[in-house]
């Protein structure tokens, strides 16, 4: 059955699984955790502050110091360039566990999970606005705009379907969102990107610090659901989350990587990397092609390991050299330890992204 889906109340937001390490590349896969993240919580869309400034819905951010989901608030921002757009952050199942996507500005909106965020995000492109001569004209149905103060405006009705409009915060899996790229937005993930902007950044590290937007303290149901303005959380510009999850986190929360000690601190400690079944598409060229990928891909890991382990050595020889103190030890150690965690990450995500390469072909 259709159902129109009226402006300022919706959904929102899908958001952040990992380890709490953070690629190099802000688009793409970049942190990943062995639970799912709460369902979205509702709330309405603040008010846009003014000519400009563009929507970015809330999600589910991982901190790895806290073992825990945060709630990103969903804000008003204005975009890097003209002409622009926001493919929100989601989260996916991927190989066992659920990995982070991050969000990017771009010509196009691109692939989001089929995440429902509301507000002119549900679940493919982006129905809350256009631009248009070097004006984001902002459509009045699905966005909350004070038309006296805005002219830019006009009015499209959006229809969804009621399956569609769900709180599911993450793509694929047990419960997950049914939803894989087209090769349209395939195409947009190749355009050149903006990551976060400054104000963005800033609005996350905000929210990270706010002890009452973690998952754990509020069961799903955040205290802030969205702002008028990155980084206020409090005053006439807030909202208030109107349901949520009913969110219980899992007893053990370590965000580790499930294929590594929790505690690794030295790339011996990480258990062997594991080569992959061999091929069987049915083709025996495609096949030893694959082969070789993947050996490669397992000499080059293995390598980086051993690069790793040596110079971590060398500086444990120069610690004892130079008679480090308990506090310059555990300097070095915490050091040593992100490292690791760093390198196991990143191992892992370029096994799914070969794995995923060559299924796709």
């Amino acid at each position: 059955m259709l159902r129109v889906v009226w402006v300022r109340s919706l959904l929102v937001i899908f958001a952040l699984l990992t380890m709490g390490h953070i690629c190099t590349a802000q688009i793409g896969i970049g942190i990943s955790v062995g639970f799912a993240p709460p369902a979205l919580p509702v709330y309405e869309q603040p008010l846009c502050p003014g000519d400009g400034y563009m929507w970015t819905p809330g999600y589910w951010a991982w901190d790895p110091d806290a073992a825990d989901y945060y709630w990103v608030p969903g804000t008003w921002v204005v975009a890097p360039e003209v002409g622009f757009l926001w493919t929100p952050p989601y989260w996916g199942w991927e190989g066992g566990r659920y990995f982070f996507h991050a969000g990017y500005w771009g010509p196009h909106v691109g692939f989001y999970g089929g995440i429902v965020y509301g507000f002119g995000y549900f679940g493919q492109g982006y129905e809350g606005g256009r631009w248009d001569g070097g004006h984001f004209f902002y459509n009045r149905f699905v966005n909350n705009v004070n038309v006296t103060v805005i002219h830019n405006v006009y009015e499209t009705r959006i229809e969804t379907r009621d399956v569609n409009v769900t709180r599911i915060s993450f793509n694929g899996g047990n419960g997950g969102v049914v939803a894989r790229a087209t090769a349209e937005e395939e195409s947009y993930a190749r355009e050149r990107h903006i990551a976060d902007t400054r104000e963005q950044s800033e609005h996350i590290q905000a929210a990270r610090g706010n002890a009452q937007f973690r998952a754990s303290a509020n069961h799903g149901t955040p205290p802030v659901a969205a702002s008028a303005g990155a980084g206020e959380f409090s005053g006439r510009g807030v909202v208030a989350a109107r349901s949520g999850a009913n969110y219980t986190p899992p007893a053990n929360r370590g965000g580790a990587d499930s294929n590594r000690p929790p505690n690794a601190s030295h790339p011996k400690e990480l258990p062997e990397i594991q080569r992959p079944a061999a091929p069987n598409t049915g083709n025996a060229k495609l096949d030893q092609k694959y082969q070789q990928q993947q050996n490669k891909l397992y000499d080059k890991q293995n390598q980086e390991r051993q690069q790793l382990q040596q110079k971590q050595e060398q500086e444990h020889q120069k610690a004892q050299q130079r008679n480090y103190s308990q506090a310059q030890n555990q300097q070095m150690e915490q050091r040593h330890q992100q490292q690791t965690q760093q390198l196991a990450q990143k191992h892992s995500q370029q096994q799914q992204q070969l794995q995923q390469r060559q299924q796709h072909r």
